[in-house]
């Protein structure tokens, strides 16, 4: 460990702890997306030398005075902390499992300006970035139908959506009866159709393992043991 990483952990010591409980400073939120940010960097797992995956859950402990001033605001302030971490998890070309989820939660033992962040991964359908092509207009009006995998609203924009559990498709499920390249969802002007790519344990429409099925709005589109929702918009 070089010097100046000691340096820079025995910082944190002090402003996380003694400087906190001798002038009981707040908690400001600016604070903790820097913890959060130390949190994917620290936890980094290291699979290729491209690639890392990183957790994707942070449960961030406030002291009573921290967490009640923070509350009426938590879920603005956890969106814009998830987002934060998002983004640097992308810059650093970091791997998530799922959607970030960070979670604000008392603790007793804490005293006014004292945080903890601990993390952990968490299963989930992830968006995975498509590399940009040429804007070409489309020959009719852009639909507004999504995905909602576990409360999470994918949106249906391209022409084709693949869903799979292979890292090249446009929505990843990460779930071992999924196949690689499962399914694709098709736009066209008649709405949305669900295709099954032949895939191991089929696909199923309301309880119906289908082929090709054009969707209705609240239909279940199971996947595996995965079961999803479609939205016409």
């Amino acid at each position: 460990m070089g010097a100046l990483q000691r340096f820079e952990e025995r910082l944190d010591r002090l402003v996380n702890g003694a400087f906190a409980r001798a002038f009981r400073s707040e908690v400001q939120p600016v604070e903790i997306a820097a913890a959060l940010r130390r949190e994917l960097d620290d936890n980094a797992a290291i699979v290729s030398r491209e690639s890392a995956i990183v957790p994707n859950r942070f449960v961030v402990e406030l002291s009573d005075n921290d967490f009640e001033r923070l509350t009426p605001y938590s879920q603005a302030l956890t969106t814009e902390l998830g987002e934060l971490a998002n983004e640097h998890a992308q810059a650093q070309n970091y791997r998530l499992i799922g959607p970030i989820i960070v979670e604000l939660v008392l603790a007793k033992d804490l005293e006014t300006g004292i945080f903890r962040v601990t993390s952990s991964s968490q299963p989930g359908a992830v968006a995975q970035p498509r590399a940009a092509q040429p804007a070409e207009p489309l020959p009719r009006p852009t639909l507004t139908g999504r995905l909602v995998i576990n409360d999470t609203a994918f949106p249906l924009t391209n022409e084709t959506t693949s869903l799979g559990r292979g890292s090249d498709v446009d929505i990843r499920i990460d779930d071992p009866g999924v196949s690689r390249h499962h399914a694709n969802i098709v736009q066209s002007s008649h709405g949305y159709t669900v295709v099954d790519l032949a895939s191991t344990n089929g696909t199923s429409v309301n309880g119906e393992r289908v082929v090709e099925r054009l969707l209705a709005d609240g239909d279940e589109v199971r996947l595996g043991t995965t079961a999803t929702i479609f939205r016409s918009g």
